[in-house]
């Protein structure tokens, strides 16, 4: 007998859950990691990483001196679940979690519905 796998509802609008299915612990649809803080929108970047991507965030700040936006960009380290199709190039969605890694601590949530 198989056991069925159950894709969690995570809480957050506007993304699609995966379709397929995966056995990874640190997946926030099929593994017990929760999503809580910030999230986030960026550009993957690098997928070279075992499960991990890079992402581009760019966002602008406003300078109050100057009375003008600055554009301003980072690349943050997000796991990546092996149930999600992600190329590099891909817009996507990141939302933070508990520490994975010394640089990790944001896990891809999935493509944007737009």
């Amino acid at each position: 007998m198989s056991k069925a796998v159950r894709t969690r509802n995570i809480g957050i609008p506007g993304i699609k859950p995966p379709e397929r299915t995966c056995e990874d612990p640190r997946c926030p649809y099929h593994g017990t990691l929760s999503v809580r803080g910030k999230i986030l929108e960026g550009t993957v970047v690098s997928t070279k990483m075992k499960s991990t991507a890079t992402i581009l965030h760019e966002y602008i700040v406003y300078v109050k001196k100057y009375e003008r936006y600055e554009r301003r960009r980072r690349k943050i380290h997000a796991h990546l679940p092996s149930c999600l199709d992600v190329k590099v190039g891909d817009k996507v969605v990141i939302g933070e979690c508990r520490p994975l890694a010394k640089t990790v601590s944001f896990v891809v949530l999935g493509k944007p519905i737009s």
